[in-house]
């Protein structure tokens, strides 16, 4: 059975992410990022999720998922928090954004690079719902760029060798 594991980092969305994946007809549960990773492994995934969330990633005491996660070999989707946290425990480094550089809310003109297979199929360009305090000013080792927008230049990233992904 195909299974996803949605990784909750205090998202608002975790259940509507869970639903999406549900109606591709795949079967889906929603964790705590708490969860051991022996548990997750046991449950025979074919891939993650993780969620966004209120926190920095590089504030102390906030949510942090076990590196070794990186070493399964499953693909990873990695959405606002669930982004940054990716980059952060790469060997990425993430920081405040600042006013007049990357932090944005509300509707924004994204432009994909659609060669990248999450944005295979879409429009070069488009409106997303963004809403990010912090920036990831620098990506890690083996990730392209693959979305940004007019004061975001990491709007995604993608390691596709290892099927990393992630969305601001």
């Amino acid at each position: 059975m195909e299974k996803i594991i949605v990784l909750d980092f205090g998202g608002q969305y975790n259940q509507l992410i869970a639903r999406r994946v549900r109606e591709c007809n795949v079967y889906c549960e929603v964790k705590p990022y708490t969860t051991p990773l022996a548990e997750l492994k046991a449950m025979e995934p074919m891939g993650f999720i993780f969620t966004g969330g209120p926190n920095s990633v590089y504030a102390e005491g906030s949510p942090q998922v076990d590196p070794a996660i990186f070493e399964l070999g499953l693909p990873i989707l990695g959405i606002c928090y669930g982004c940054q946290l990716m980059a952060h425990t790469l060997g990425g480094q993430v920081t405040a954004a600042q006013e007049d550089t990357a932090r944005e809310y509300g509707k924004t003109k994204t432009y994909f690079d659609t060669t990248c297979k999450l944005f295979k199929g879409l429009p070069a360009e488009g409106i997303t719902w963004m809403s990010h305090g912090d920036y990831m000013a620098k990506v890690p080792a083996g990730f392209a760029l693959t979305a940004h927008t007019d004061h975001c230049p990491n709007g995604a990233i993608a390691d596709e060798a290892r099927g990393f992904y992630g969305v601001q």
